[in-house]
């Protein structure tokens, strides 16, 4: 109990001097999380709609595996990106093996499939004479989307919340892409897991308390926008 206390005082107090050290691990997390999240945000977003919005043989077979990959776990992830960025992989000649772009790509992977899952769920909560009524009035195709989205705009944001809460909290990935480099591709997560090992608590625990502060506040910037969507 003693060190656990102990613990948190000394986190609170390296909290307080803004250690260096800890601001670069909390800034490499935000730097490769926000990337990635943008990125997943530009390929999902879109996929979710044109999954939506068009009828297309095997559309349920398509929903049912974006469904299955949303409990892919990160390991696998990092697996199969390693074995493509590997020297003897297929990409190896780029050179992005342990590096934040090889982070970048294996969380795009993991968090497409939450905001295009997310993202048909917004769009078929939509009534959908909004869409019928706009067409009948002359609207063209996109004019129509464009339509729906703004109705659905509050749940794709929330998509875009969740994903970056999925992915500032992984831990899978970013170990075995990133390599844990230090003041370059370490982690809030990765050096937690480092500073256990080493038995050294104070900055493990500090960053545990940004870690959570972060995720309390995402779950909160998450119901406040899916509140509102649900007020519509």
């Amino acid at each position: 109990m003693d060190l656990l206390l102990d613990s948190f005082r000394s986190a609170f107090l390296l909290l307080l001097s803004c250690d260096h050290e800890l601001l670069v691990i909390v800034s490499c997390s935000l730097k490769v999380s926000g990337m990635a999240t943008l990125l997943a945000a530009l390929i999902g977003l879109p996929l979710g709609f044109v999954i939506s919005f068009t009828t297309f043989p095997g559309k349920r077979l398509v929903i049912t595996c974006l469904n299955t990959l949303l409990a892919l776990p990160t390991v696998v992830i990092g697996l199969v990106v390693y074995s493509f960025l590997s020297r003897r992989g297929v990409l190896g000649v780029l050179d992005l093996l342990y590096t934040q772009t090889a982070m970048v790509i294996g969380q795009i992977i993991l968090i497409v499939p939450v905001i295009t899952v997310m993202t048909i769920a917004a769009i078929n909560r939509i009534d959908t004479r909004y869409r019928l009524t706009a067409l009948t009035l002359g609207a063209n195709r996109y004019q129509a989307a464009w339509l729906i989205f703004k109705e659905a705009r509050f749940g794709v944001i929330a998509a875009v919340i969740a994903a970056f809460g999925r992915v500032i909290a992984e831990i899978g990935i970013s170990m075995m892409l990133g390599g844990n480099a230090k003041g370059f591709t370490r982690t809030m997560t990765t050096a937690m897991a480092l500073e256990y090992d080493k038995g050294e608590f104070v900055l493990a625990v500090a960053l545990g308390i940004i870690l959570m502060g972060f995720a309390f506040g995402i779950n909160i910037l998450f119901h406040v926008v899916q509140g509102r969507s649900d007020a519509l």
